[in-house]
């Protein structure tokens, strides 16, 4: 997994230093967190991807083991951003419920979602063959809801962490399924 690690660090300085938003995406390139940055969403996304000061990780809402891609949205005023990351946020959900450690409020009008900027992809094609394998995605899904309940019981009981584990529930299931032929491995089915 090296390998994987260097791959991921060399992919991760492609990313702007500007400040704006981004969206974490697993395997199947579906977003399952957005965050914005004051920072530069370089600076950002690597301190999730390496676990450094991150509370979405910390909190086990994501696992950085099925994060596979990186959508950016470069602002060029901070201003720009809590509205943005909110639009994002709300239109992604009904899909692929992000798992945020704070649930942006939901707009009042209809914002305009744009498309990303660019999307980064952070694993190699290899190790993301290798990882879509049910025989690795389903364990690894029930380990890291387990790791989630568990903390949500011993740690942390919030609002946020219920609707990461009902996600990650929803994850578990899906890989339930299709290891037992009920069920398709594509995303939405």
């Amino acid at each position: 997994m090296a390998n994987g690690f260097a791959f991921m660090r060399k992919a991760v300085r492609t990313l702007t230093s500007q400040i704006g938003v981004y969206a974490l995406c697993d395997l199947d390139n579906v977003p399952v967190y957005v965050g914005q940055s004051s920072d530069g969403i370089r600076q950002r996304v690597q301190r999730h991807l390496t676990s450094a000061r991150s509370d979405v990780i910390a909190n086990r809402q994501i696992d950085v083991w099925e994060i596979a891609f990186v959508w950016e949205y470069p602002v060029m005023d901070k201003a720009e951003m809590n509205q943005l990351e909110a639009a994002l946020f709300h239109h992604f959900n009904p899909r692929s419920r992000p798992m945020n450690g704070t649930i942006p409020l939901q707009l009042v009008s209809a914002a305009h979602v744009p498309e990303p900027s660019r999307i980064i992809q952070v694993m190699s094609d290899e190790e993301i063959t290798e990882k879509m394998t049910i025989d690795l995605r389903l364990p690894r899904q029930a380990d890291h809801y387990a790791q989630i309940v568990g903390h949500f019981l011993v740690v942390k009981n919030s609002n946020q962490i219920a609707a990461a584990m009902d996600a990650h529930f929803s994850r578990l299931s899906k890989y339930h399924s299709v290891m037992l032929g009920l069920g398709s491995d594509e995303e939405g089915e």
